[in-house]
């Protein structure tokens, strides 16, 4: 479970949240909606500690972040809105066992960890090709199964469709149900609903650093008349 409680974050004088209260529970679909600069990002990056509140709590499983970050980051997997910001290696392979690596995972388990998040973005065998020769959206699955070797209890995604074409965004998506359906709770950061509604369990919009919406879809997109968000075909 991911707890924040009353989080402000500031940038100089500009505040980027404003009191924030969300709850993720344990195996939810979550769609994370606002416009650009509306938080989404900063919000999320608190989970894992990469940013620190000005004020409130964040907790992770029942710890607070800034108590374990470690334990936090191995609960909640990141996927950066750029793949290529999180890549650290020339392969498929190697790039994947990066984070298994870093955790002291010995050899065998990481191969272990490296085959099943493959295999779960449907990128098995494929661990010696090179990141550069890969499409938006194989890269894209790439870094998912990054995360995913980490074996998380929750797995953010920050705007995962940026760039890509429909069969690569389809493709993407249903790897994420999958998941979903396996146990994995997934976050998808986004400002455009197209497509990510049907999965979801929750849809949160965010306006100036503040919940403006917290509903079941189909009762969230009725309340979304006059806020700043791409609505759903």
């Amino acid at each position: 479970m991911i707890d924040v409680s009353g989080v402000v974050h500031r940038y100089g004088e500009a505040t980027a949240l404003d009191g924030v209260d969300l709850m993720i529970e344990d195996g939810e679909f979550v769609v994370l909606a606002g416009a650009n600069g509306s938080g989404k990002t900063t919000l999320v990056r608190h989970w894992n500690g990469l940013l620190e509140p000005d004020a409130g709590t964040v907790r992770v499983n029942g710890t607070r972040v800034s108590a374990d970050r470690v334990a936090a980051r191995t609960a909640v997997g990141m996927v950066f809105q750029e793949p290529r910001d999180g890549f650290v290696a020339a392969t498929v392979g190697a790039d994947v066992a990066f984070g298994p690596e870093n955790l002291g995972c010995p050899r065998t388990e990481i191969d272990e960890r490296v085959g099943d998040a493959l295999d779960a973005v449907n990128l098995a065998g494929r661990e010696d090709e090179r990141i550069e020769t890969l499409s938006g959206g194989e890269r894209e699955r790439v870094a998912i199964a990054g995360a995913l070797a980490m074996r998380p209890d929750h797995l953010v995604l920050d705007e995962p469709f940026t760039g890509l074409d429909a069969p690569a965004r389809e493709s993407v998506l249903e790897r994420l149900c999958a998941l979903h359906a396996a146990g994995t709770s997934v976050v998808v950061v986004t400002h455009d609903l197209r497509d990510v509604l049907a999965p979801a369990d929750r849809l949160v919009v965010l306006s100036d650093g503040s919940v403006v919406v917290n509903d079941a879809p189909d009762d969230a997109v009725e309340q979304l008349t006059g806020l700043p968000v791409d609505r759903p075909c």
